[in-house]
């Protein structure tokens, strides 16, 4: 790892002066709970000069219950204090599940929401120091033509990395919207516009974080009445890892019908993959053949990579059990 120096500002006002310093060219990086980007530097891939740590920040840190129904999550609160928390149970348990999935116990205590969400991919081609990929300013998306297991059949092009949270297709599956704050003040915005496929900007970020901004919060309206939510995820290993697929999956019941759904997927594309099965469900039962339709609209337009055609029928699977579960 090389030398930095390590900033403790005291207020956000100052971590957001610190950062707009070098943000653009990567000298001034943020530190949350560290599990990504520690890692990162270590491997050397990314080397800041300065480190903006945003620990000590309480402005950052929290779960509150507005007047309207609605939960503010603190970009700086622990996935363990999410996946524990008593009021994401019934209608939200799809919050809980999923922060729950994430990693280990003793991660989940450091890691925080806001990380989460900004976490690097996992394609093991970005992640190689000696590997100069497309995704790092090299001229070839390795993936492509070399070992695809982990990568996108969707949305990929040029690059074919997946995007590696959990937590963001679960609060998108619930309509969170996300709050930055940056030198040119503040802004808000639907989570799922938060995220960018390769295709829509420059290579090197997966969002629409402008210079100098920080995450500051998201937040969760109130759900309508009759909803039930679930998150599965399928990894390789049991105890620690990303998830080669995941579907998060959110119904609003009318007795033994569906009034609405949303649906996204994760591991399978560059971004949170939504799935517009609004109408396909409107009406429907809970049923095999629901499930189905909502399978098919998420693998339309699919294109496996030489490795990666299992998570096709791997997908289906989990739409599949989702629906048996909300049933």
């Amino acid at each position: 790892m090389e030398t930095f120096e390590l900033l403790q500002p005291k207020g956000l006002t100052d971590a957001i002066a610190a950062l707009a310093e070098g943000d653009a060219d990567g000298s001034v990086m943020l530190l949350a709970g560290g599990q990504d980007l520690l890692t990162e530097m270590k491997e050397h891939l990314a080397e800041p000069s300065v480190v903006v740590d945003l620990s000590g920040l309480s402005e950052l840190t929290g779960i509150t219950e507005g007047k309207d129904g609605a939960i503010t999550f603190g970009a700086n609160t622990t996935i363990a204090a999410i996946a524990a928390h008593p009021r994401l149970r019934g209608a939200l348990a799809i919050l809980s599940e999923a922060a729950a999935s994430i990693a280990s116990p003793q991660v989940r205590t450091q890691a925080t929401l806001g990380g989460n969400l900004n976490q690097r991919p996992r394609c093991w081609y970005y992640r190689h120091e000696e590997a100069v990929c497309l995704k790092k300013g090299g001229s070839v998306c390795f993936a492509v033509d070399g070992m695809s297991k982990y990568n996108a059949i969707l949305g990929g092009g040029p690059t074919y990395i997946v995007h590696p949270s959990d937590m963001a297709p679960a609060l998108i599956a619930v309509g969170a919207r996300v709050r930055l704050v940056g030198p040119e003040g503040e802004r808000e915005m639907a989570l799922a516009d938060y995220f960018i496929l390769p295709n829509e900007g420059p290579l090197q970020t997966e969002t629409v974080r402008k210079k100098g901004e920080v995450l500051v919060d998201v937040t969760v309206p109130r759900q309508p009445d009759g909803m039930v939510s679930t998150y599965l995820k399928f990894k390789e290993r049991e105890s620690y890892d990303w998830a080669l697929a995941s579907v998060a999956v959110a119904v609003v019941k009318d007795g033994d019908r569906v009034a609405s759904a949303r649906m996204v997927l994760g591991g399978v594309a560059p971004k949170p993959w939504v799935v517009a099965v609004e109408e396909a469900l409107a009406g429907r039962g809970l049923d095999a053949g629901a499930a189905e339709a909502a399978a098919d609209l998420a693998l339309e337009g699919a294109e496996p990579l030489a490795h990666n055609g299992y998570k096709i029928p791997l997908v289906r699977g989990l739409v599949a059990r989702a629906f048996q579960r909300l049933a």
